[in-house]
């Protein structure tokens, strides 16, 4: 109630991804209309004060931990929000703990699963822990970013994220000392993990910008804590711009296909599968899904759009003024819009859509076009058999009315034809719809040509 965030459940405690959940939370907070967005995960040990950081450094409204209540987890499964008054628009995942009891023998592996996660899908993972855990094996999240570094690299192409290690509870040790050993760590742990052949010699900086924040102790130091918070949280405005946080952008998802996204990456870790998927075939796969959902919702305005259905009518009673620019109008506008929503995706995919959007909004010109067709070899008999009757009258032979009248008849039915013809053309930038025109042209002037010899 009251949460302007929309905290969101998105993989429960059994690793049950919400679709539905997933679906209200795009459409509510109009995540598909965003132009850019980043995405903000943070991981780290149960009751480690993940959710309370997150509310204070985001504005969301996390479920905390009741101290009074006593230290229990709070987080289960994998929760989002958005981020409140920050731009760009800016995602948030709470993810359970990595050291909780929640799923007993599992949860090691339920937590190296949301992990995976969260670095497949962010923009920028913040580790959480506390100080005096630094330089402990399993406290400092060793043996889990050990796992995300071996199974990243095969997961994805390089695409840079950022970790940023938040030092939680700061004791007297300086900052330099503590960013030294962490870093120093981290280095370690990617000299040590097995990689592909392809990134045997590939720096830590190709894929991970690492950073070092730390904080005082929020029960302790409350008023502190939420200084440097609000410090922190300015350099999470224009986080993808160059030089900002995010690092950068190579084949990000559009915003649209965000919700698709997540939901086959966690389907890939959850099913634990050989995590051999290139970056290119998820992006093949993603834009192929949205692609096709534009493309339809494209031909659907085509069809309700009130000036194609006004055209349709108008043709049925004889020539209609401007057809050609207003078909033209019609069609380019339909384009228009699938290109712009669609300008993100992977090229090939777009453009191959595209084709298919093309060709199905030509089946529908068809009619529309043979009937305009129609009226042009009425007209152009009719206006034959003026032409032809006068040049007698005038005195003109039979055989040179005959050529004459029916030679600047054909002009100028072939000028009215090529001329909304190629606008449709030039509106649609398709080999098939120059090949239809050839093709029926053909008949249609070989029909006129048998009606002047009758």
């Amino acid at each position: 109630m009251g949460d302007s965030s929309c905290s969101t459940q998105i993989i429960d405690g059994d690793g049950a991804y919400n679709v539905s959940g997933m679906e209200n939370f795009m459409k509510t907070m109009e995540l598909g209309e965003c132009v850019s967005y980043a995405i903000v995960s943070i991981i780290g040990p149960q009751i480690s004060g993940k959710s309370t950081l997150l509310n204070h450094l985001f504005h969301t409204k996390f479920r905390e931990m009741d101290a009074f209540k006593g230290r229990s987890q709070t987080t289960k499964g994998v929760w989002l929000a958005r981020c409140v008054d920050i731009e760009p628009c800016t995602i948030i995942m709470d993810l359970e703990g990595s050291d909780g009891r929640g799923h007993g023998e599992d949860d090691t592996s339920f937590g190296k699963q949301s992990a995976l996660f969260a670095f497949a899908v962010s923009d920028i993972v913040l580790i959480n822990m506390w100080c005096h855990d630094i330089g402990c094996e399993h406290a400092a999240n060793r043996p889990l970013l050990r796992t995300v570094f071996q199974v990243i690299m095969r997961l994805f192409s390089p695409h840079k994220t950022t970790l940023l290690f938040i030092i939680r509870d700061k004791n007297k040790t300086p900052i330099e000392n503590l960013e030294h050993i962490l870093k120093e760590d981290i280095q370690k742990i990617w000299d040590s993990v097995q990689k592909l052949c392809e990134h045997i010699n590939t720096p830590l900086s190709e894929f991970f910008n690492v950073e070092v924040v730390a904080l005082p102790s929020f029960e302790e130091k409350e008023e502190q804590f939420k200084e440097q918070v609000a410090k922190l949280r300015k350099r999470f405005f224009h986080s993808i711009a160059l030089g900002g946080l995010a690092g950068d952008r190579r084949g990000v998802i559009p915003a649209s296909g965000f919700s698709f996204n997540a939901q086959q990456i966690w389907n890939v870790i959850k099913e634990n599968k050989d995590i051999d998927l290139l970056a290119h075939k998820m992006r093949v796969m993603i834009a192929t899904f949205r692609c096709d959902e534009i493309a339809n919702e494209k031909t659907l305005s085509f069809l309700n759009n009130e000036e194609w259905r006004h055209l349709k009518e108008a043709i049925q009673n004889g020539i209609v003024p401007d057809f050609a620019k207003k078909l033209s109008s019609i069609l380019e506008n339909c384009l228009i819009s699938y290109d712009k929503e669609a300008v993100y995706f992977d090229d090939s995919v777009r453009t191959s859509k595209r084709r298919q959007l093309e060709s199905k909004l030509l089946q529908f010109i068809q009619p529309v076009r043979d009937s305009m067709i129609s009226h042009l070899q009425y007209k152009a008999v009719e206006d034959f058999k003026v032409r032809f009757d006068k040049a007698l009258k005038s005195g003109e032979g039979f055989s040179a009315a005959k050529k004459n009248c029916f030679q600047s008849v054909m002009i100028a039915f072939g000028e009215a034809c090529e001329g909304f013809e190629q606008a449709i053309r030039n509106s649609l930038r398709v080999k098939e719809y120059a090949k239809s025109v050839v093709e029926s042209k053909d008949k249609e002037e070989a029909d006129l040509t048998h009606m002047k010899d009758r």
